[in-house]
């Protein structure tokens, strides 16, 4: 499949599963000239290829006969600043985007926060939607990790394919409810120390390979 055909596949599984209210959200992937990207205020399940934009990392357009995602920039900047990212997958999904709208990241309550790259998922500054601010604080926020909330606003997740990005979009959004019902039942998390989370993310590195 072409990589505009899955970009549009993992966007249209995005809507399904409620992650992109009212067109909400952006995904993209890498490409040699800079990145496939989709469009703005365009229903996903009406998407064709042709529809999606490409553009080089400095944000001019290569390809394309729609505006792009209002999101662009953090796009372009994740892809200069992560050479190893292929793909991003950007949500609304409502429990990770409840706990962004608090400031609040996931703490290494359970052990699959690992497979977000490290011992915690961090909430970035709040900054303006669609802003060069924003995408800075985005960066920032993804040092040494795969995946960040956005303050009041959701959650990034990349991955050296689109797959594995929506796949850890969609444990971003598990992790964020178990926390919120952790916290809501008035227990208080019992968190895994670095040393262990170091263990688990070792163990992760070869995990299903033969």
């Amino acid at each position: 499949m072409s990589p505009a055909r899955d970009i549009i596949r993992i966007a249209c599984a995005m809507d399904v599963r409620g992650f992109a209210p009212s067109k909400s959200g952006n995904v993209s992937a890498r490409t040699n000239e800079g990145f496939l990207v989709t469009p703005t205020g365009m229903a996903y399940a009406l998407l064709k290829p042709a529809d999606l934009v490409h553009l080089d990392l400095d944000g001019n357009v290569i390809k394309g006969k729609h505006r792009p995602s209002s999101e662009w920039r953090f796009h372009a900047s994740i892809y200069r600043a992560r050479p190893e990212a292929n793909a991003i997958v950007h949500n609304h999904s409502p429990r990770a985007t409840a706990l962004s709208c608090a400031r609040k990241g996931i703490p290494a309550f359970h052990y699959m926060i690992a497979m977000a790259g490290g011992d915690d998922i961090r909430c970035a500054a709040y900054a303006t939607f669609g802003t060069q601010e924003l995408a800075d604080q985005a960066v920032l926020a993804l040092k040494d990790r795969k995946a960040c909330l956005l303050a009041n606003h959701g959650v990034i997740a990349m991955g050296a394919t689109l797959d594995a990005a929506w796949a850890l979009a969609q444990e971003v959004e598990n992790l964020a409810g178990e926390y919120l019902d952790l916290l809501a039942s008035g227990l208080k998390p019992v968190l895994l120390g670095k040393a262990e989370m170091a263990r688990v993310s070792a163990k992760f590195a070869d995990y299903g390979r033969k």
